[in-house]
């Protein structure tokens, strides 16, 4: 049997661009909404929704679950990173103080963070741990995971065997992608990328 994991980024949120960690709690825009609906499956087949606790994930995994008639749960380890001082900053704030710091920050994210912000390795291993506890929670089900672009990278990184300074420099999640996984009994989990149908 095969448990099927697809993890969504929530779409626009209010506020613009800037960086968004788990102290800033925006929801979504009606842009975002709509991105979000529009990545919806004509026939989605999930069982199950989990979502991060922040506002631009949780709202539409609510609505969607109602829709949907299926249980939706909240996974607090699914929230973003945590990005510290640069926290509700847009990049224009960020370079009007320091003018290399975004630069250093995507050459070398583990070794270049932001004042106070989360380690990028502790973030990646309580969002594996989350994944893999809802594997285990369950199993052989089709779920939706609600979450951050910083959650499906971590998530890629752990499934590819990635290090996370590649995933962060060459890996870009818009707005309301979807990425797809699939995990098989005593199985490394895999990604899954869709052909036409």
């Amino acid at each position: 049997m095969t448990t099927y994991i697809d993890i969504i980024r929530h779409g626009e949120p209010v506020g613009g661009r800037r960086y968004r960690g788990y102290n800033i709690d925006d929801p979504l825009t009606e842009k975002g909404w709509s991105q979000m609906r529009a990545a919806v499956p004509e026939v989605p087949h999930w069982q199950q929704i989990v979502s991060s606790p922040l506002k631009r994930c949780q709202q539409f995994a609510q609505e969607l679950a109602d829709d949907l008639q299926v249980p939706c749960s909240i996974e607090n380890n699914l929230k973003e990173i945590g990005f510290g001082d640069w926290e509700g900053k847009t990049p224009e704030q960020i370079l009007a103080r320091d003018s290399e710091a975004l630069n250093h920050f995507y050459q070398d994210p583990i070794n270049n963070r932001p004042q106070g912000a989360e380690p990028l390795n502790s973030f990646s291993q309580r969002v594996w741990q989350a994944y893999r506890e809802i594997i285990e929670l369950h199993h052989d089900k089709h779920i939706l995971v609600v979450a951050h672009a910083g959650v499906v990278r971590a998530i890629t990184a752990n499934i590819l065997k990635m290090s996370l300074d590649d995933v962060y420099s060459c890996l870009k999640i818009e707005y309301g992608a979807i990425v797809c996984t699939a995990v098989e009994a005593d199985k490394p989990p895999k990604l899954i990328i869709h052909g036409p149908k």
